[in-house]
């Protein structure tokens, strides 16, 4: 039987009402600095549980002060952070999305002037707003500052915070989870082996490299419990010569999945600078097919721009949902178009809007 976009996906407890799915997406939008999702978070995010969405992940969100990419990120560190992404989960709920959350920690490329809206680029100086940073070895991201390697108590203090992180994100109303291990930040950065140059348990081999990521998600799920699911996004490979790839993608997935993690959300790079990418439509969804062959449920990111195109992913099995995250912002409503388009009737428009559906 094939199974389309518009079908259902349920994980654990948690039934999506479509394969359609909105990305974490950086936002650098809270100007009090504090961590507190505003207005825009809602909107942002809202908008597009209105245009039918079946997932929406709100953006990476540190699960300590120290932990954010920018002084601008969202946090889930506190109990303001939890009032203000409660806003957002209600609404989310109201149009019929399921609710989640990136939980993150930037160790190396922490504390950087944000994408936009930034006098500066690179690391911020404490003088000037900015924190040390940690990593798990004292090897710099381009251009960035040193950080300080994180000792044992050190690292069981990250995975406290995640455990926190995650207790914070259900008492907001979030559904479920997502561990944030791509992209160059902190998790990644302990697996690849061009940022992990430690010589004690956490560094050296696979199963070394991998421990952070699994001690992470063990006491997670030790936290939540057995109904929320817990994904983990995977940059799959670092486009670089002797760094992470997707073979070891491939055998880290299987080991999470055992550890208790539910669903992979497959992306690539973001741990060095100056790599060459091969751009294209869907062109990391090849990646998301390969950690499929390790048993486990996936989804596939990256130029996703089309109705047809989404559908040829799930349809053929490639991943089991995808993740739109640009054309999403660019049409917070592409799901109600891309129904239109396929032919698929949905029960689910907004009924202030549905004198504007296509006939």
């Amino acid at each position: 039987m094939t199974i389309g976009l518009f079908d259902p996906l349920t994980i654990r407890s948690v039934a999506i009402r479509n394969r359609i799915w909105v990305p974490p997406l950086c936002q650098y939008s809270v100007e009090a600095e504090d961590g507190v999702p505003t207005e825009w978070q809602l909107v942002h995010l809202g908008a597009m549980a209105m245009g039918g969405a079946g997932l929406v992940v709100a953006e990476a969100s540190a699960v300590e002060p120290e932990g954010r990419i920018s002084p601008k990120d969202t946090g889930i560190w506190n109990a303001e952070q939890v009032a203000g992404w409660r806003r957002v989960t209600d609404f989310l709920h109201s149009q019929g999305a399921t609710a989640g959350i990136q939980l993150a920690h930037a160790g190396r490329k922490a504390s950087v002037h944000p994408e936009w809206g930034a006098s500066g680029k690179g690391t911020i100086a404490p003088e000037d707003g900015g924190w040390p940073t940690a990593a798990p070895s004292a090897v710099p991201f381009p251009g960035y500052g040193t950080p300080v390697a994180l000792d044992r108590a050190g690292i069981d203090r990250i995975v406290a915070a995640f455990v926190t992180g995650a207790r914070n994100a259900l008492d907001a109303g979030f559904d479920l989870v997502e561990l944030h291990a791509a992209h160059g930040y902190l998790i990644h950065q302990f697996l690849s082996p061009l940022s992990n140059q430690r010589t004690d348990g956490y560094g050296g081999s696979l199963e070394n490299r991998a421990r952070l990521l699994l001690e992470v998600i063990r006491a997670v799920r030790d936290e939540v419990g057995d109904e929320v699911p817990v994904l983990v996004r995977f940059s799959a490979t670092d486009w670089a010569e002797g760094g992470w790839d997707a073979e070891q993608t491939t055998i880290v997935a299987r080991w999470a999945a055992d550890a208790g993690a539910d669903h992979f959300d497959i992306s690539s790079g973001g741990l060095t600078a100056g790599v060459q990418i091969p751009l294209g439509p869907g062109y990391q969804v090849p990646f998301a097919a390969q950690v499929q062959t390790a048993g486990v449920e996936v989804n596939a990111v990256g130029l996703i721009t089309t109705s047809r195109q989404a559908q040829e992913i799930v349809e053929s099995g490639q991943a089991q949902a995808v993740m739109m995250g640009r054309e999403m912002m660019r049409d917070p409503h592409f799901v109600l178009r891309a129904a239109h388009e396929l032919g698929v009737e949905l029960d689910y428009w907004p009924p202030q809007y549905v004198r504007a559906r296509w006939r």
